[in-house]
């Protein structure tokens, strides 16, 4: 599993350690929900997006460079 090492000061860069971060885990990590059973049901409701398209996997994988938008918020994936 991915750990993170912290997000910068204008909130909409979420830096990684590992290689990679699972969808779930970031929304998490970057505020966008409360816990995992919210983030879970947005992700299974079409509420998020990656890249720009919806993507409804729980389980998809995140790499630096990728970007999330939950509730109107954009967040990009960086190495840290």
């Amino acid at each position: 599993m991915s750990e993170a090492a912290g997000t910068n000061p204008t909130g909409t860069d979420i830096a990684i350690r590992d290689s990679m971060i699972r969808i779930g885990q970031l929304i998490k990590l970057a505020n966008l929900a409360d816990d995992g059973a919210e983030a879970k049901e947005m992700i299974e409701n079409g509420l998020v997006q990656v890249n720009g398209e919806v993507d409804v996997r729980r389980g998809r994988q995140l790499h630096p460079g990728d970007t999330v938008t939950a509730n109107d918020v954009t967040v990009t994936v960086v190495q840290g």
